[in-house]
């Protein structure tokens, strides 16, 4: 066995464990954090949406790549003074190829900037490829991006709810949903990734994985937390983080895995291709799959136990619980001679003598019995047998 299996068989077993719901709240901090500054990308600096979103003209040229690429390139389009120009956008492809964007321009003016291309590139203005996108098309995608992530956010719940009988349960998966999508969108406006339909799709996409986790997470506390009400051995915190442990090792080989072809897909899509929309999709899956198997690990049981510890039955049972651990401390740092603590060293022994059975008591295993017949006490204090006159006897 591997040494990750041996340790994951220990969390199984409870043998090992970390406290992942006892340190909630640095949990909870942190990704309160990362959502602040997520939310203060995207209101500060907003996302740099592609061509498909906002509309323009873009262009493409075969030329051999160099340093000063871009930087001439760029000049030579700003050079045309075309009507409402902008800032050009240029990058360079698989370094064969030269791609401008520019924003939404005149049919004269789209002529102009291509042949202004044809000749930084020398070739022929027939080579330069052009594609006006308009912003009506982008609008559209985005509308029905939007619908979608509300219609499976609808569906989630629901199916969460029926399938587990516990609307906590979704509101917990729900919120680490939310904050997948959050922090995965504020990292595109902070680094500046260009948002392309590809992205959209990746990020649906990454909401189905992170669900699937959390699910299996919920179905483990689900097992554990059986019943939990009519004993007092654990409280619904102490059953969710053993669940957590239990599936922590697996949650780490399935999101390796994910992130590996995921990983390798990232790099061939930017060393190699450059700019597209292979680079777009491997990004943002890479992105959202990492911070979804975070969510599912140390923000989804966290929050769902929080819920179900605001339920009378679970406080109730967290007295009990509390109570009986306190009773097993107390018994366990008792001292073993409380019981005579207060007698003297004389009468505990005599005490000891007066208790100890007989040697016939001892070998019957039973205790002693007094004598049928009549005593009388002798001189020294003992008493002794009395014997009837003869003349009585056999009355």
């Amino acid at each position: 066995m591997s040494k990750l299996g041996a340790i994951g068989a220990k969390l199984h077993r409870g043998e090992v464990s970390y406290d992942f719901i006892g340190h909630r709240k640095f949990w909870f901090s942190l990704s309160a954090v990362l959502v602040i500054i997520s939310l203060a990308g995207l209101f500060a600096r907003g996302l740099a949406l592609g061509i498909e979103f906002k509309g323009g003209v873009e262009y493409e040229a075969k030329v051999k790549v160099t340093d000063h690429t871009v930087q001439d390139f760029g000049d030579a389009v700003k050079a045309t003074n075309a009507k409402d120009l902008g800032d050009p956008v240029v990058t360079t492809i698989n370094n064969e190829k030269v791609r401008v964007q520019t924003k939404p321009l005149a049919q004269n003016d789209i002529g102009t900037v291509r042949a202004a291309i044809a000749k930084e590139a020398g070739i022929p203005a027939e080579q330069v490829t052009s594609q006006q996108i308009g912003a009506s098309w982008g609008k559209q995608i985005a509308d029905k991006a939007i619908l979608a992530l509300v219609v499976f956010l609808i569906a989630v719940f629901a199916v969460i709810w029926l399938y587990f009988r516990e609307a906590k349960a979704s509101m917990a998966a729900i919120i680490a949903l939310v904050h997948d999508v959050t922090i995965t969108v504020g990292l595109y406006a902070l680094i500046g990734f260009d948002v392309t339909p590809a992205t959209v799709i990746g990020v649906l996409t990454i909401l189905g994985y992170s669900l699937y986790d959390t699910v299996v997470v919920f179905d483990k506390v689900r097992e554990n937390t059986r019943g939990i009400t009519g004993s007092n051995r654990y409280t619904y915190s102490d059953a969710t983080n053993l669940a957590v442990n239990q599936t922590v090792v697996r949650s780490i080989n399935t999101t390796v895995t994910a992130l590996l072809p995921i990983g390798a897909i990232l790099v061939v899509g930017t060393a190699v291709l450059g700019t597209g929309p292979l680079k777009d999709l491997s990004l943002a899956l890479f992105v959202g799959v990492a911070i979804g198997a975070y969510s599912s690990i140390f923000i989804a049981p966290a929050l769902l136990a929080v819920f179900k510890e605001r339920e009378p039955g679970m406080q109730a049972l967290n007295k009990r619980v509390t109570a009986k651990k306190a009773q097993i401390a107390a018994a366990a740092a008792a001292p073993v001679g409380v019981a005579t603590a207060g007698a003297p060293s004389g009468a505990a022994a005599r005490s000891d003598v007066q208790d100890t059975p007989r040697k016939a008591d001892r070998a019957t295993g039973s205790a002693p019995t007094p004598s049928s017949r009549p005593m009388k006490a002798a001189a020294a204090g003992r008493p002794q047998p009395t014997r009837k006159p003869r003349s009585k006897r056999g009355k």
